[in-house]
């Protein structure tokens, strides 16, 4: 399969993580950022948010303007959601996939509008494991039955390290032997090839909330005896292969992201230092920026591992950056601008991301940029927008709030 490349008016040839766009005068939060050769528009992620909207794993409108509507609002980098690399290694039957030939052109209307807006696209790659062949959920994430089937939607067999159930009722998956390995790394460099072709400027590699790579990852499934189990190299040892399939497949002046969970397990399983660890093979591998997250590996990500207050995850975030020298992406109940920009201030992470804040507000970065003091704030709309804002904003002037003006009558 060959991919083919596509243009992008925010990419430059640029070296390092971390470097800004000139513009001191900015907050961090909106100081332009290089990561490889993409140069983005300002720190403001749009977290990856599965939609259950998905037909045959294919995007639809839904999911143009879902996401077209945060690159509207001013984001740096918009992500899609977590995207199924085979069609088994999706959780439901609505999940997204980037398998098919249709997929990948759906795909590339909705990077073209992104790209458009000023916006950097982003792929989140997964394999859901012994998580696949579930309910959305708001149904519980229910394990599919037998009796589904005269919905059409009949269970099937996930794959994982060690055949352990994810839950009570689902079908212990399959233990991985070592063609599975080398069939799902493939698979992992066939999705990234056709991220390309689809346009996206970003992919990332998940290795959090409990899907496969994090099912090796941690000793809670992870039960092998061979050398892809035991110690934690040994368990890393299948997402790192992973990780470097993925390199090779991805271009070198584009970026790749990771997400990991930080913490995760009963008992302390897997905890920052073994993050920490794994976080320094995987810049060894290429990867440029560590998406920190936690959570998953037992029971669904609505059960809290870590208290749930503002910016819960930033300490791992900072932990990462500073121990393993990489750079940081960290989401988790940010949704006021002054703590984002106090949170790269302070050094503790490179990159802010948001989710459900911007579903409740898709043009957040524009009230934090007017918050923060930005000039020409509405310049990150679009033009159709910001024009006619600046206008309301000028009459504002000429007549404050409270002005009681004398409005000419006619007869």
């Amino acid at each position: 399969m060959t991919a083919n490349a596509h243009e992008n008016p925010v990419r430059e040839a640029a070296d390092g993580n971390r470097s800004g766009g000139g513009k001191p005068d900015l907050p961090l939060l909106f100081q332009p950022m290089q990561i490889r050769g993409l140069t983005i528009r300002n720190r403001i992620v749009v977290s990856p948010m599965c939609q259950y909207s998905s037909e045959d794993g294919t995007p639809t409108d839904w999911h143009l303007v879902h996401l077209g509507q945060f690159a509207m609002g001013g984001a740096g980098i918009v992500f899609c959601e977590e995207t199924a690399v085979v069609e088994s290694a999706r959780k439901t039957y609505h999940c997204a996939g980037i398998y098919t030939d249709k997929q990948v052109k759906a795909m590339r209307r909705i990077t073209d509008f992104i790209r458009a807006r000023g916006a950097a696209s982003a792929m989140q790659l997964g394999h859901a494991g012994r998580k696949a062949a579930c309910k959305a959920p708001w149904d519980g994430f229910r394990p599919l039955r037998p009796e589904d089937a005269k919905d059409g939607e009949a269970p099937w067999q996930g794959i994982s390290s060690s055949p352990v159930p994810v839950g009570a009722g689902a079908i212990a998956p399959k233990e991985m032997d070592r063609d599975d390995i080398r069939q799902a790394i493939e698979d992992y460099r066939v999705a990234t090839l056709r991220t390309l072709e689809a346009g996206f400027d970003i992919c990332e590699v998940h290795g959090a909330h409990g899907y496969l790579i994090q099912q090796f990852l941690s000793p809670i499934v992870n039960h092998r005896t061979d050398g892809y189990g035991g110690d934690l190299q040994g368990r890393m040892r299948f997402g790192l292969e992973l990780v470097e399939a993925v390199r090779a497949a991805w271009p070198k002046e584009m970026p790749l992201f990771f997400r990991t969970s930080a913490v995760d397990g009963k008992g302390g399983h897997w905890d920052i230092n073994d993050t920490v660890a794994l976080a320094k093979e995987l810049k060894a591998r290429g990867v440029d920026v560590v998406d920190t997250s936690s959570g998953g590996i037992n029971g669904p990500l609505t059960v809290a591992i870590v208290p749930r207050v503002p910016g819960y995850h930033v300490p791992y975030a900072e932990r990462i950056r500073k121990e393993a020298d990489i750079t940081t992406m960290v989401v988790g109940l940010i949704t006021e601008a002054r703590h984002a920009e106090a949170i790269l201030q302070e050094g503790k992470a490179d990159l802010v991301a948001l989710a459900r804040e911007l579903m409740w507000n898709p043009y957040w970065p524009v009230h934090a940029a007017k918050e923060l003091g930005v000039p020409d704030y509405l310049d990150l709309l679009p033009r159709t927008y910001g024009w006619w804002l600046q206008r309301r904003e000028d009459v504002r002037r000429i007549y404050p709030t409270g002005t009681e003006a004398e409005i000419p009558m006619t007869r």
